[in-house]
């Protein structure tokens, strides 16, 4: 699968999505965040695809924010679409049923920190810097940053960053809980590859079924979000690959699953 702005290939049960614009520091016009949705739904649909890691070119940003120059001459309309096509596609991926992991490698900033906050996890490299810094230009996230990120970090941490429009160390966003560990910008890749493989090395239906209980039972009271819990559990202890990870487990051996 080709495309113009972003780069897209499987292997080893890995579909890497890479934004690929490096002279604008991987910049999220309106025709790349189009293509990312393209090629997370192609992820969603391959079988032969278990985990998503998503990534920027180059070392120096993963996405470095929106690109300015369609903001510039974006009217109120035009900025309730371009906001409304953004949450879309992150809303798909967020909701892909298969982890989307964030390769941050360099900056995340405005539209580059909510497409990381969309992501089911979040691994950065030591240069990297995040944040949302929107209000500086007159506007505000428009990708889901004003839900996600105070939902992720906390209220009031989530309201500084909103509001200040700072920038933070992969460091702090680690310390807050934005980002899940921070490596040398050498061995990010690695790193996120090997998280990768021990997702891909578990049963895939229950790593679904998993990520759904706590996508929505994050929206739901404690009791709804434990009777979705049991409801999918009784799910998963219908399907083949529970009668072979248990049997795995009981003969010593390495399960193999199948996604049924």
């Amino acid at each position: 699968m080709t495309f113009e702005n972003i780069l897209y290939e499987v292997r080893n049960q890995i579909a890497y999505v890479t934004i690929n614009r490096p002279k604008v520091l991987n910049a999220l016009s309106i025709a790349t965040i189009g293509e990312i949705g393209q090629a997370m739904q192609a992820a969603k649909d391959d079988a032969n695809a278990h985990v998503v890691i998503l990534t920027g070119s180059g070392e120096k940003a993963f996405v470095a924010g929106a690109d300015i120059n369609e903001l510039k001459t974006a009217t109120s309309e035009v900025g309730k679409q371009y906001a409304l096509r953004g949450q879309a596609v992150l809303s798909l991926l967020e909701n892909l049923g298969k982890p989307v992991i964030a390769a941050v490698n360099g900056f995340a900033l405005g539209g580059g920190c909510e497409l990381a906050l969309g992501c089911t996890m979040r691994f950065a490299s030591d240069n990297a810097k995040l944040g949302q810094p929107e209000v500086k230009l007159g506007i505000m996230a428009g990708f889901g940053g004003s839900q996600r990120l105070p939902r992720l970090v906390g209220r009031g941490m989530g309201m500084q960053l909103l509001l200040t429009g700072e920038t933070i160390t992969a460091q702090e966003a680690l310390r807050i809980g934005l980002v899940n560990a921070v490596v040398p910008q050498a061995e990010l890749m690695a790193y996120v590859e090997g998280v990768a493989a021990k997702i891909i090395a578990n049963a895939p239906l229950a790593i679904q079924y998993t990520m759904e209980a706590v996508n929505h039972g994050a929206d739901m009271t404690l009791a709804e979000g434990l009777y979705l819990e049991a409801t999918l559990f009784s799910i998963t202890c219908a399907t083949e690959d529970k009668n072979e990870g248990t049997s795995a487990f009981l003969e010593k051996r390495g399960a193999t699953f199948k996604g049924r």
